[in-house]
C-alpha cells in the first residue's frame, strides 16, 4: 500500500465508495464479515485495513485497486456531474434533513409531559433530551426521527428554530414558558398545556424517547451537558456549526445505542 496514502485518506475513500453504492455500514460490514463498529473505525481512519479486506471491498464497491490507490480517486463509471449530484444528495439527506415540524412538536410535548414534575428539567436539560432522542434514533435506524437540526454551542447541542417553534406553541396555548428558581439559579422551563398526539410517533420512536428520558431526565444541567460534550457528533463538530447526524454512526460505548456484544470479527 503506497506510503503517501494515509490511513485516514483510505477510510475516507472507502466511506465515499460505500455511499455512492447506497450501502449502509451494516450492509457492507455484513458482506465483509466484520462488525459494523470495525467498519466505522476504518472509515474514520482509526483502524487499518489489510489487503484481503481491501480486495473484497474493491469487488463489492466496484472500484479498481489502481484507481483506489491513485492520487486522484474517482469511482469508476461515474461522470463528474453525476458524482457532484450524488454527493450533494447525500449531504442534503445527512446534514440538512427535512424537519417534520408536527413530529418535533409532539416529541417536545411528550418529553414535557413525562418530565413535568421534575424541577431539574429546564431549557438546558430539555435541549439534550431532544438531541439524544433524535441522534440515538438515527444511529439505530439510520433514519431521522424529527429531522431537527442542532448547532454546537458552548453549553451543548441546541435545536435550531426552537425559540420560533416554542413561541408559536405558546400562542396556540400548547405550552407555557415560566421562570423558576432552581438551586439559587433562574432557569427557563416549559409546561405542557396540550397532550402529545402519540399517533404521530412510531412505536420504535417512542421507545427511543422513553429510553432517553429514563436514562437522563434526572441528571443536572451540568451533568447532561458534560455527557453530551463527550458524544462523537459533538466532539467531531466545530463550534457554531450544524452537527452532522452521520457522526452518530461512529459512536463507541457508552454513547452507542447499538449492541455489538455478540459481534465477532473475522480472524
Amino acid at each position: 500500500m503506497p506510503a503517501n496514502l494515509s490511513q485516514k485518506e483510505i477510510g475516507k475513500r472507502i466511506s465515499e465508495s460505500r455511499k455512492k453504492k447506497s450501502l449502509s455500514q451494516d450492509e457492507l460490514a455484513r458482506e465483509l464479515a466484520i462488525p459494523r463498529s470495525s467498519l466505522a473505525q476504518i472509515e474514520l481512519g482509526n483502524r487499518g485495513v489489510d489487503v484481503r479486506e481491501l480486495l473484497k471491498m474493491s469487488h463489492l464497491l466496484q472500484f479498481s485497486m489502481d484507481e483506489f490507490l491513485a492520487r486522484e480517486f474517482k469511482t469508476s463509471g461515474e461522470e463528474i456531474k453525476e458524482e457532484k449530484k450524488a454527493k450533494e444528495k447525500i449531504q442534503e439527506r445527512i446534514s440538512v434533513p427535512p424537519m417534520n415540524l408536527t413530529k418535533f412538536k409532539n416529541v417536545l410535548l411528550y418529553i414535557l409531559e413525562r418530565c413535568a414534575g421534575k424541577p431539574n428539567v429546564g431549557e438546558t436539560v430539555l435541549y439534550k433530551l431532544l438531541y439524544f432522542s433524535d441522534f440515538n434514533y438515527y444511529e439505530l435506524y439510520e433514519e431521522h426521527l424529527s429531522g431537527a437540526r442542532y448547532r454546537k454551542l458552548p453549553y451543548g447541542p441546541v435545536p435550531l428554530s426552537f425559540e420560533k417553534i416554542v413561541t408559536g406553541m405558546i400562542e396556540k396555548g400548547e405550552i407555557k414558558k415560566i421562570k423558576t428558581q432552581y438551586f439559587n439559579k433562574l432557569q427557563t422551563r416549559y409546561l405542557p398545556l396540550a397532550k402529545p398526539d402519540l399517533t404521530k410517533l412510531l412505536a420504535s420512536q417512542k421507545e427511543i424517547i422513553d429510553k432517553v428520558i429514563d436514562q437522563m431526565s434526572d441528571w443536572s444541567a451540568a451533568s447532561i451537558s458534560t455527557y453530551s460534550h463527550n458524544d462523537m457528533p459533538w466532539k467531531a463538530s466545530k463550534e457554531g456549526e450544524i452537527i452532522n447526524y452521520e457522526l452518530a454512526l461512529y459512536r463507541e460505548p457508552p454513547f452507542s445505542v447499538r449492541n455489538y456484544g455478540n459481534e465477532i470479527e473475522e480472524p
